[in-house]
């Protein structure tokens, strides 16, 4: 795989960023990509490591080094091939996906780790401006019908799989806009929107349909989806908020992070600003001239401090309750694991003009004669006995007319899994077997059922609920292809 001295020879390479100054201007991805024949080089590091760790670390088990080794060699086609038997979506992993295959990178043990993600990347991309990634609907139908609630990741990849093995599916978005977090969530300088758009236009063009606007539970009876289909994928993702109960929460100027974050990348989508993702009536949400205050310091935490610079705030701070992680691996985080929020890191959005503090706990909304948020009263913490323990007389006020709460999320919205009478779990999760529900022919995938993850895990979701799916609409072994089969064994991309 790749050029066995390789990573000796070159440096690891990544692309570049447009700089701070002209990025704030907009909301257009900032990315510079390497040439054609940087990214090959970047392929030529893979190692012949012998025990590719890489391919174990991705949630979907992607064939890294072959991929890596085809680069190199120029065989772009061939790379595409290999990419997307694992892999649906590469558009989406290779701009978002945290790349926990390059944590467990072998070269990365002692040197700079393979730049996978930015090679998957560019395999995808290069195969859409070939025209490689033409529409290829499947030969056969089998006449059975599949209706996947969300579209969102899971949902997507649940729906592309299903469709390529002969199902015909539909897929039910209560939003008017396909993607989920990918379209409402993610902002468009991080992930443009048309890439959302080329994707869900491609698997139309296979024969996916998608029904937007339909909220099942409220619009669309759930009795009448199980009337009309042979299998039904829940895939709404985990959608309810973490809040933070504490005086002065309730009232204007504290909103959770994605209900800012959808309402921003929706306007800049070209919809009206009072008006949400799915009509309905708003709170304009803006951070324009203000001291914004981020609760929460993970990747939505982040995008909100992207956003609210944007959107022209006058200072944006961003606190996390947990202390500062280690900037390098410990014995906590030893290799080939992924570290994640365990070891420090900085975002392009937190190097555009972000001040950020570890150890915060939030005691009380702070509030002016009118009402308006005007501070919060904030406490600095000690963790050397394992737990949050208040520092007597560090007691402080921290300035803010926006406070934005980004603090994770706890459960599904229970709508859909109300409508359809199946068990939860402890935490409101759709409670499954597998990944088959209590209900008879429902299944789920994604956040729904598992709570708050990744981006690539919720594709990884999507495809393996697929497989289940497929077995159950042909009563025998589903010819999907699944994380835990071989190269050999993948019968469809």
């Amino acid at each position: 795989m790749g050029k066995e001295t390789g990573f000796k020879e070159f440096d690891r390479k990544v692309p570049g960023y447009d700089s701070v100054e002209n990025r704030i201007k907009h909301y257009h991805e900032f990315l510079i990509p390497l040439k054609q024949e940087e990214v090959e080089i970047q392929g030529a590091r893979c190692m012949n490591c012998g025990v590719p760790f890489c391919h174990n670390s991705c949630p979907l088990g992607n064939i890294i080094p072959d991929f890596n080794d085809q680069v190199y060699r120029g065989k772009w086609q061939a790379a595409l091939k290999t990419l997307l038997s694992t892999n649906n979506f590469p558009e989406f992993t290779g701009k978002i996906c945290p790349a926990p295959c390059e944590s467990g990178c072998v070269a990365g043990i002692n040197t700079p780790a393979i730049t996978i993600k930015n090679i998957e990347l560019s395999t995808i991309e290069k195969g859409f401006a070939e025209g490689w990634m033409a529409p290829k609907a499947p030969a056969v139908r089998t006449g059975k019908s599949v209706a996947v609630i969300g579209a969102g990741p899971s949902g997507l990849a649940a729906a592309d799989q299903l469709n390529k093995a002969g199902h015909s599916v539909t897929v039910f978005e209560r939003s008017k806009l396909n993607g989920g977090l990918l379209r409402q969530g993610i902002p468009d300088f991080k992930l443009d929107k048309r890439i959302v758009q080329r994707r869900i236009d491609l698997m139309a063009a296979e024969g996916v349909t998608f029904r937007n606007g339909a909220h099942v539970g409220v619009n669309v009876p759930a009795q009448e989806i199980l009337d009309q289909f042979d299998a039904v994928v829940l895939a709404g993702g985990s959608t309810k908020p973490r809040d933070l109960p504490i005086p002065g929460r309730e009232g204007a100027g504290v909103h959770p992070a994605m209900d800012f974050l959808s309402q921003n990348s929706w306007r800049v989508q070209g919809g009206a600003g009072n008006f949400d993702h799915r009509g309905n009536e708003i709170e304009l949400i803006s951070a324009k001239g203000k001291n914004v205050l981020v609760i929460g310091g993970g990747d939505t935490g982040s995008d909100c401090v992207g956003t609210s610079i944007r959107q022209g705030a006058k200072s944006v701070l961003q606190i996390e309750l947990l202390p500062k992680p280690s900037a390098a691996r410990t014995e906590k985080t030893p290799w080939p694991t992924h570290p994640g929020p365990a070891m420090l890191s900085t975002s392009t959005s937190q190097a555009e003009g972000c001040t950020r503090e570890w150890s915060i706990g939030s005691k009380e909304i702070l509030r002016d004669a009118s009402g308006k948020v005007c501070g919060v009263k904030a406490v600095k913490l000690d963790w050397s006995n394992g737990k949050p323990e208040e520092i007597a007389g560090s007691e402080y006020v921290i300035e803010a007319e926006l406070v934005l709460l980004a603090m994770g999320f706890l459960s599904p919205e229970p709508t859909v899994l109300e409508a359809f009478g199946v068990e939860k779990d402890e935490r409101g999760n759709c409670k499954s077997s597998g990944f088959k529900t209590s209900k008879d022919k429902v299944f789920t995938a994604g956040d729904m059922r598992r709570g708050q993850s990744l981006v690539v895990i919720a594709i990884s979701e999507g495809r393996e609920c697929a497989r289940e799916v497929d077995a159950f609409l042909t009563s025998g072994p589903s010819l999907l292809a699944s994380r835990s089969k071989s190269k050999s064994d993948v019968v469809l991309a």
